[in-house]
């Protein structure tokens, strides 16, 4: 936010003379100055403010993303299902959100772990916070909540959505993003009282560890803890490929999430009119917030390719659900020093992005764990090399000019271990944090017979079973060995009617 010069018409006046009315002229100019003095200030505060709010949608509309991505990769029998888990993802993520979560994230003056104030959006407006930050924050919870649901898909019961997603965007998350983006929080980089971790603070400027890790480690035991679908691995162990429905739906929420990624890392920064009070008056945050941009893109489209020959080397073929996978892969990886490294150092992120996710699929499958998404994989191991990455690759002029003078920047470039420290301990931490609150909910869920369907839910369907019908009439290659030709788009009502010559199963189609 830009601060302009006060009018003082005391200072003013004896520059006036010593002409009678020269304190009514210096009074008059001032309150000129003064009242163009607040247009400006109010145009600059609109002119971030609809900056912030066209991030929050653009990250908003990650969720149809992930609702597209989540109804390919799984099998149609269960594509109501994953869909109405990501609607309810953003409604009750919103409640939970609005009634704690937001007051836990930032609800500042407060301690290092935990926010105290603004519970329900008390006090907001105000000189900190507007309500577009509100829904920025939102939409970037939400979004946590989303890759958990990929993690555990096909196999869940709804209560257990439900359950899962509010406690997730109310209380996991937001402590967590207190700890990296209050000025309070004991991992900051922003932190404006008491010491920095390691004189540094922990960088993770759009959240490859605060989303993605939290998402992706709360899937892992979500997953862990039910088990594989049935039919993932034979009776010998070998995995078996239960492939998703439709590579078109993976392809189109593989770049709803691209473009919606464009809110997310270069809207990060929050405000756009911000100067760096340079001699070059061309160059300022709304530099910053378009290399953000090309930093993402860079990383993004180098996993993509990276992973396109890998796979092509190692299996034989071109795969486009894992060239998509691996795409995302690099975004996820990218999110955390997007705004504080080199466009080329994107391309170094993005090519290790795709190996990590490559590496971590192997041992997935040789521990005989079943992620439909592989979104534990991709946001939880990627993730971790985001901020990895950050600690080896952040520039001194990047940190200093989005952060503070002085600050540790990347080990590579020259700044000491400090930083890259910081990034080691935040991801320790939120392993452990996750994993101590999300874990035990998961377990206790089964214990109560509330996790996971009944064996002839899962076989069946639960779009069948739980949500009154299938979204497609589909063929279950399982079912048989002459598959019809394709799909056909139309809602399928279940029906007691016997089939007969005039009267078969397709009569249901409305």
């Amino acid at each position: 936010m830009a601060s302009f010069p006060t009018c003082s018409a005391e200072e003013l006046t004896p520059l006036l003379g010593l002409a009678a009315n020269a304190t009514a002229a210096a009074d008059y100019i001032c309150t000129r100055f003064t009242a163009t003095s607040d247009k400006f200030s109010s145009t600059t505060y609109a002119i971030d403010n609809t900056y912030l709010l066209f991030s929050a949608y653009l990250v908003f509309a990650m969720q149809l993303g992930f609702a597209m991505l989540c109804a390919g990769s799984v099998r149609a029998k269960n594509t109501m299902n994953i869909m109405l888990t990501n609607v309810l993802d953003a409604a009750a993520g919103g409640i939970s959100y609005y009634i704690f979560g937001f007051a836990f994230a930032f609800g500042g003056p407060s301690n290092g772990f935990i926010g105290k104030h603004y519970f329900g959006l008390k006090s907001i407006p105000s000189s900190v916070f507007d309500y577009s930050f509100f829904l920025y924050q939102w939409a970037f919870a939400i979004a946590a909540a989303g890759i958990t649901s990929g993690s555990i898909a096909e196999r869940t019961q709804f209560v257990a959505y439900l359950i899962y997603s509010s406690f997730l965007t109310g209380f996991v998350y937001p402590i967590v993003s207190h700890w990296v983006w209050s000025s309070d929080g004991w991992a900051s980089a922003s932190r404006t009282s008491g010491s920095l971790l390691f004189g540094s603070g922990a960088i993770d400027f759009a959240g490859s560890g605060v989303v993605h890790m939290v998402g992706g480690i709360a899937g892992l035991w979500g997953a862990l803890i039910e088990g594989p679908r049935i039919g993932r691995f034979d009776r010998s162990g070998r995995s078996v490929v239960l492939r998703g429905h439709s590579g078109s739906l993976v392809v189109l929420g593989t770049f709803l999430l691209w473009f919606g990624w464009y809110g997310f890392n270069p809207g990060s920064f929050l405000t756009i009119s911000k100067s760096y009070g340079t001699s070059d008056v061309f160059y300022g945050q709304w530099s910053a917030v378009g290399r953000t941009a090309v930093t993402t893109t860079l990383a993004g489209c180098t996993a993509g390719l990276t992973t396109l020959f890998s796979k092509r080397l190692l299996v034989g073929h071109w795969n486009v659900t894992d060239v998509c996978n691996g795409l995302l892969g690099g975004l996820a990886a990218i999110t955390s020093g997007c705004a504080v490294v080199e466009p080329w150092a994107a391309i170094v992120c993005g090519f290790v992005a795709a190996w990590v996710l490559i590496g971590f699929n192997k041992l997935a499958e040789k521990l005989k764990y079943d992620d439909p998404l592989e979104a534990a994989q991709l946001h939880g191991g990627c993730g971790s090399w985001g901020l990895l990455f950050t600690g080896l690759f952040a520039k001194k002029q990047y940190v200093h000019e989005v952060y503070a003078t002085g600050r540790p920047y990347g080990l590579l470039m020259g700044g000491g271990g400090k930083l890259f420290a910081s990034q080691i301990i935040l991801i320790l931490v939120i392993i452990g944090w996750v994993t101590a609150t999300m874990g035990p909910l998961f377990f206790i869920l089964k214990k109560l017979k509330l996790l996971r369907v009944s064996k002839e839910d899962e076989m069946a369907g639960m779009d069948m079973t739980r949500h009154g019908g299938f979204a497609y009439v589909y063929h279950d290659e399982d079912g048989s060995s002459h598959p019809p030709p394709g799909f056909m788009m139309r809602r399928v009502e279940p029906s007691s009617a016997s089939p007969t010559p005039n009267n078969d199963s397709t009569s249901n189609v409305v």
